[in-house]
Formats: C-alpha cells, sequence, structure tokens
C-alpha cells in the first residue's frame, strides 16, 4: 500500500497537531500511523504522519505546495516521502562481514526495503560476496587510518571518490557496516543526518579502537552496541539504537567478539529500517525515534 509519510519538527505551541491532521482530513487523507513527541527540555515537537496516498487527491509535489503555508504558520522543518520511492543504501566496509552479509540477506529476503546501489571499501576482501547479490563493489584504499592520517597524502582523495561513488549511486543514506576508517569532517557534515555508523560498545562508553578490548580490561558485566549518525566528532553523533548483552568473569575476550557480533547485526538493522522509515527525528544531540 503507497504511503506518504510527513515528518516535523518545529517550536512547541497549541494547534500543531490540529492544523496538520485537519489538513490531511480536509483533502480526504487516511491516516495510518500518527506519533507525537513535545521536549520539554527544549521546547520542541517532533511529530509522524502516515497517510494513505491514494485517498489524496493529489501527488507527492501537490502535497507539498498545498502543506507550505500550514508549515510557514508553525516555523516547520518538514520532510514528505513517498513509500514507492525506495531509498538507496550504499554501505561502507573493511574486512569484518558480519553486518554486511546481514544487511545484504534482510535486503535480498525483502526484510529491508531498500535499493543497494553499491558497497565501498578499502579493501578488496569482500568482493566476492557483494557481487554474488548482483551489487557494484568498488574498492577505494584509504591510505592511514588513524585521526592523525587524516593528513596523509592521497586520503583527502580517496574520501573524495567516496563522495563521488555516493552521488553517482543517487544515495540516500550511507551505511559504515563496520568500516574502520574515520570520515573527514568535510564528509560528515556534507551527508549530516545520512550518515549511520554501528559502534562496538555502549556508547558513551568505550569509544575510539577496541572497545571490547577496553571493556573485558575494565571488567564490565555488560557489553553493547550502538547505531548512531556520524558527526566529525568521533563516536559522538546522536544515538538511534542501542542493545546490550550480559557477561560475567570467565568469558575471554574471543567472546566478547562472539556476542558482540550478534548485537551489532540487530543493532544497526533496526537502526537502519528506522531511518529507512522515516521514524528518527534529530533533536539536538539526541533523537527522538517513532517506533
Amino acid at each position: 500500500m503507497r504511503r506518504y509519510i510527513l515528518t516535523v519538527t518545529c517550536p512547541d505551541r497549541t494547534g500543531i497537531v490540529a492544523a496538520v491532521s485537519g489538513f490531511i482530513a480536509d483533502h480526504g487523507g487516511w491516516v495510518l500511523e500518527a506519533a507525537q513527541h513535545g521536549d520539554l527540555s527544549t521546547g520542541r515537537f517532533f511529530l509522524r504522519i502516515e497517510v494513505i496516498a491514494d485517498t489524496l487527491p493529489f501527488g507527492p509535489d501537490g502535497f507539498r505546495d498545498r502543506f507550505e503555508p500550514v508549515a510557514r504558520e508553525f516555523e516547520m522543518t518538514w520532510w514528505l516521502s513517498d513509500t514507492d520511492v525506495r531509498k538507496r543504501v550504499v554501505i561502507l566496509v573493511s574486512q569484518e562481514d558480519h553486518c554486511l552479509a546481514d544487511l545484504l540477506y534482510r535486503w535480498r529476503s525483502g526484510d529491508l526495503e531498500c535499493d543497494i546501489p553499491c558497497v565501498i571499501s578499502n579493501h578488496d576482501t569482500l568482493r566476492s560476496l557483494v557481487e554474488w547479490h548482483g551489487i557494484a563493489y568498488h574498492h577505494v584504499q584509504v591510505p592511514g587510518g588513524s585521526a592523525a592520517g587524516a593528513r596523509e597524502p592521497g586520503r583527502e582523495e580517496a574520501f573524495a571518490e567516496i563522495a563521488r561513488l555516493f552521488d553517482e549511486a543517487g544515495g540516500d543514506v550511507m551505511v559504515l557496516a563496520r568500516y574502520m576508517q574515520i570520515l573527514p569532517a568535510g564528509l560528515c557534515d556534507r551527508y549530516r543526518g545520512r550518515i549511520l555508523n554501528i559502534h562496538h560498545s555502549f556508547l558513551p562508553s568505550f569509544a575510539g579502537a577496541r572497545p571490547y578490548h577496553q571493556a573485558f580490561e575494565r571488567g564490565v558485566k555488560l557489553i553493547g552496541a550502538t547505531c548512531h549518525y556520524v558527526t566529525a566528532d568521533l563516536d559522538a553523533g546522536p544515538i538511534i539504537e542501542q542493545d546490550i548483552r550480559r557477561i560475567d568473569h570467565s568469558d575471554t575476550v574471543d567472546e566478547l567478539l562472539r556476542i558482540g557480533r550478534d548485537i551489532e547485526r540487530t543493532v544497526l538493522a533496526r537502526g537502519l529500517r528506522w531511518h529507512l522509515e522515516d521514524r528518527v527525528l534529530e533533536n539536538g544531540g539526541r533523537t527522538v525515534v517513532f517506533t
């Protein structure tokens, strides 16, 4: 069933829901799902509404034109998406394949409603897996790998090539499925709110490299994974989804890695699905997620 999904962020005040629902009702629109949240600490209001497309007398362009006066009145930042237009996901990966393989399976089975035009990697290791799925594979070697490495010759050109490939593929969202490179600030800013990362710890604990080893050394009793938007601040972007598993003193680092891979797969898949369904709205350094 074709649906239009309207998402709204604006200063909170009375009459917002009435104005939006009234607009839809006045044009005969049938609302399938609606969710809202008012943040008392920031004074911001968040709204997500799904409407059956065929119940409206106009298409997406007509919706946008007619809704604009309502949006202006309430100072809305808003977006309308059409479920008949599938979002295009470009996946970045290094050498670990568990998150990539899981996303490809969910895509192939129809659990993730999107198109995956290509996968980009700084290694050639996973080419056969990707091409078996009939998806283009681009090997873009990136010199270095640390924050200091961002200044190394050739690194800027590599990320410029990644941006070119993303744009050429018509990418809507970039997913770092265990892509073990630090993106430059310019790339993060250019695609703000459109880059998802899976970090293998329960942020803000154990940011950066080797988090399972850090967790083992600290003797924690819970480990987790975090799907978040990427910003120029390492592992500090708005959090979309997290999960945890309990561990104990008998678990080795290798066992933490094994348990963690399972968590990473499910957390990334949930976070990506919610992003694709326009269920995630940024709220400063946080998110509102209408699940």
